[in-house]
């Protein structure tokens, strides 16, 4: 699949995000006045920011408030629909920190448990997808979750906790890879099968069905070499678990070595996302493969 900016940069930073949000709403960490309204605006920041990023994806903006309308069948819908509750009971909950000194915690649990809610909406757009077997797993949404729930540890500056969760995720990210790569073989999909003409013998394009490049190769035949991308998955895995872990875990804790650790995260996070489009294979690309 096209790896595009903008939709790399929703799934990460929304993420990131609803993930703050999950813990601000436990009440970790457990701040009113300003320190609470600096951490619900980095909440808001890098949720709305997220989303705002995904309509640049859409070839009419205009269509964006469309979006909303299909919550019934769709998990884009859904998760339009999940964020704006979101945000809503938070800026209740905020309110109550910030400017009254009050915690409601009723507002904190349900936000926490809608934060949550959004994130495997978010995650279900491409878990649902068939056509890419890559994605079609249950380790997917996993992923996403844990993506967001790490990387809300680190921005809520819970050290320790943050180091578990990213050993974990690393362990579960290199395993959907590997689980990823034999996704496809593993729906047994060819030419034949997509044809109807297997048991005819073997099926091969004679020749390609345009003359010029089309929506369908742009935006569903990237290609991205084997070596090229275990290079990257372990740049990746480096920046996401390997350094943060050991400057959470094993370094002194500090808030220079925090932020550090925060930011090789969000890199790596930039880093995976681009492998997660880059590497998937949508089935509608064996009718352009010539073998």
């Amino acid at each position: 699949m096209h790896p595009a900016p903008s939709v790399i940069i929703f799934t990460a930073l929304s993420g990131l995000g609803f993930g703050l949000f999950m813990w601000l709403g436990l009440g970790a960490p457990d701040v009113y006045g300003m320190q609470a309204f600096g951490m619900f605006f980095i909440a808001y920041a890098f949720a709305v920011g997220g989303l705002l990023a995904s309509v640049f994806h859409l070839a009419n903006k205009k269509n964006a408030i469309y979006s909303f309308s299909q919550w019934q069948t769709s998990w884009l819908s859904r998760e339009g629909v999940l964020s704006v509750i979101t945000l809503l009971v938070f800026a209740v909950f905020a309110i109550g920190r910030i400017f009254v000194g009050v915690s409601l915690d009723f507002f904190g649990y349900a936000g926490s448990a809608l934060a949550l809610l959004t994130v495997f909406s978010t995650s279900m757009i491409y878990t649902q997808l068939k056509t890419v077997p890559r994605w079609n797993m249950p380790l997917t949404p996993v992923l996403f979750l844990l993506y967001a729930i790490s990387g809300g540890a680190l921005l809520s500056m819970q050290p320790r906790v943050a180091g578990v969760l990213i050993v974990v995720l690393s362990a579960l990210q290199w395993a959907g890879w590997m689980m990823g790569d034999a996704r496809f073989a593993q729906t047994g999909t060819t030419k034949g099968t997509a044809t109807g003409l297997a048991d005819r013998g073997r099926v091969r394009m004679f020749e390609s069905a345009h003359t010029a490049r089309n929506y369908v190769l742009d935006e569903m035949a990237y290609r991205i070499g084997r070596k090229h991308a275990q290079k990257l998955r372990l740049i990746a895995i480096t920046l996401i678990g390997v350094v943060p872990a050991l400057l959470l875990l094993v370094a002194p804790p500090s808030m220079p070595l925090a932020i550090v650790a925060l930011v090789l995260h969000l890199a790596g996070l930039l880093t995976a996302r681009w492998l997660f489009f880059a590497e998937a294979e949508h089935v509608v690309t064996t009718y352009y493969a010539h073998d």
